[in-house]
């Protein structure tokens, strides 16, 4: 025998044998630990609420119907349609933990859940967003995120749910016996107010079932809706008769609900540039009056928002949103059109194609690009309000005897993530706006929010909005006359991390005006005197303002509704 022979069968080396003695021990230990991670993540698909304020370890502690049902449908069904029950049902599974994420998602920032039917074209918008705020790279970023995500979570639950029908028929004894014993329990340990078993499963799958059909007769609805317009036919003599000679400018002040006004923690600062505001307007000789509307959207959809007050159409998705801006609907801009105002949108955030805007009818868009802004952005801002406002002022009622002019302004400064937010400068110096170049800007990216402090972001909030309103009183002192008519309002109620679940939709609304006969004009309103509005103020939906306005500033009144009871 060889020496090489003789080494290699020395005992002093038994790594051969060893070997599989250790890699035997491993798979005896995986085996187990990765069954209970399947079993783990079966039953938080199954159990696990659809939005946060309900994530709670109660919300875990329960025994799922559905899945009792599955472990009985494994065991009695021959080899192969079990094996395809499984990765259907597992694939399945997997989807609906999918929704069950995008309901989260657009609850924590819409305040509602996922519409399977109608939401799909807002995460278009969703992904602009990022790639204005945050870059191109980060957007691409985004979505190969969440492709990865959705494939991710349907091969894990699918794999989870073959592996534990596996287990399932290997200790089909134990199987039985312990779905027996659940089942008991269930029934027998069941105490009024504290369930044991869920059905959450099948119950979400069917209210996602119920959404599914109303979204798919949303169309027909709409066009219900959409047929009734008391104004269609109204000539232009007719409209508008009693704001004739007035610059009638509409504000959008964004993310400014109700809770900027009745928050404790973010009133304070809002409510005392309201006040001071309503002293230092009152005193130069103008008069306000103010209530609330409830906006189709909270948390974001701005421009849903603003189609629903400019048409007097409730407009809460984007089917509808589309429809619209593909209609001839008249809207307060065309109104103002044809009663020979010259009527333009201040779009500060347009900064691409915006073909949708022909709909409303304004004489002349001025998006980001025309209106020569040469500062940072704050955040998601293009540029600041004061800007915007400095700009429209500049560009059409800077000259002398022009004609009225009625104009629609979407303010950005107090969209998110409020902050940074600019500083107020002399009108005289905002220039070109090369003067914010000095200030901070900040670089966090929009979705920092959801990882701050929450007081944090609203005490940013609150200062966002404390500048808006500010500026708004600012540039109607310093540019207000006999003849400027300014309303203002809220798009939406920010996002749940700074109202806190159950809102509302409700947003502020305001007219302010030094001439005594435009506010005579909405005295029947009952709306509150000044620029906050009290907590009893009159609450209309915000479709209602459309046929309201033309109503109380026309020389015809209105007899029939333009928009059905709801």
């Amino acid at each position: 025998m060889s020496l090489i022979t003789r080494f290699q069968r020395s005992p002093v080396e038994p790594a051969t044998p060893d070997e599989p003695r250790a890699g035997s021990r491993w798979r005896r230990v995986a085996a187990p630990a990765t069954t209970v991670l399947a079993g783990l993540f079966v039953l938080v698909a199954l159990v696990a609420p659809a939005d946060f304020e309900r994530f709670t370890p109660g919300a875990f502690l329960r025994v799922p119907v559905e899945g009792l049902l599955g472990v009985v449908l494994v065991l009695v069904l021959p080899p192969r349609p079990r094996r395809i029950a499984a990765v259907v049902g597992g694939a399945g599974l997997g989807l609906l933990l999918v929704v069950k994420v995008m309901d989260i998602g657009f609850d924590a920032v819409l305040y509602r859940p996922f519409d399977l039917v109608l939401d799909w074209p807002l995460l278009g918008p969703a992904v602009d967003y990022v790639d204005v705020t945050v870059g191109r790279v980060a957007s691409i970023g985004a979505v190969v995120a969440v492709v990865a995500l959705v494939i991710g979570l349907v091969v894990l639950t699918t794999r989870s749910v073959l592996r534990l029908t596996r287990v399932v028929v290997g200790h089909r004894t134990a199987s039985i016996r312990a779905v027996a014993l659940l089942a008991v329990a269930s029934i027998t340990l069941a105490v009024p107010g504290v369930p044991i078993s869920s059905g959450g499963a099948a119950e979400f799958v069917y209210d996602h079932a119920r959404a599914v059909k109303a979204g798919l007769n949303d169309r027909e609805e709409f066009a219900k809706e959409a047929a009734v317009d008391a104004f269609r036919d109204t000539p232009g003599a007719e409209l508008l008769t009693g704001l004739r000679g007035k610059d009638v400018v509409l504000t959008f002040v964004e993310s400014y609900g109700r809770d900027a006004l009745e928050n404790p923690e973010i009133a304070p600062k809002v409510t005392a540039a309201l006040d001071a505001g309503s002293a230092e307007l009152r005193a130069a000789g103008y008069a306000s009056r103010s209530g609330f509307l409830t906006s189709p959207t909270a948390g974001g959809g701005s421009w849903l928002a603003q189609a629903t007050l400019l048409s007097g159409l409730w407009i809460d998705n984007q089917q509808r949103y589309r429809t619209l801006v593909a209609s001839d609907r008249l809207s307060l801009p065309s109104a103002f059109g044809r009663a020979d105002w010259r009527s333009v949108g201040i779009m500060p955030g347009i900064t691409q194609a915006w073909p949708e805007g022909d709909y409303f009818g304004y004489d002349q868009i001025r998006a980001g690009g025309d209106l020569g802004y040469r500062g940072p952005r704050f955040g998601y801002a293009t540029m600041p309000d004061q800007y915007t406002l400095s700009a429209f002022q500049q560009r059409e009622r800077s000259t002398p005897g022009h004609a009225p002019v009625m104009a629609a302004i979407p303010l950005l400064s107090s969209h998110a993530p409020w902050s940074p937010i600019p500083e107020a400068v002399d009108w005289d110096e905002v220039g070109d706006g090369s003067t914010y170049n000095s200030m901070v800007s900040g670089t966090d990216p929009p979705e920092a929010i959801f990882g701050r402090d929450p007081s944090s972001v609203r005490a940013d909030y609150a200062k966002s909005v404390e500048y808006s309103v500010k500026t708004l009183i600012s540039y109607v002192e310093t540019y207000g006359d006999d003849d400027l008519v300014l309303v203002f309002l809220g798009d939406h109620q920010p996002a749940q991390v700074v109202t806190g679940a159950d809102a509302g939709k409700d947003v502020p609304i305001t007219i302010v005006a030094k001439d005594p006969a435009v506010l005579d004009r909405v005295a029947g309103w009952g709306w509150d005197d000044g620029l906050k509005p009290g907590e009893k103020a009159p609450v209309w939906r915000m479709d209602e303002f459309r046929d309201r306005f033309l109503t109380a500033f026309g020389s015809t009144t209105l007899k029939t509704s333009a928009s059905p009871e709801h």
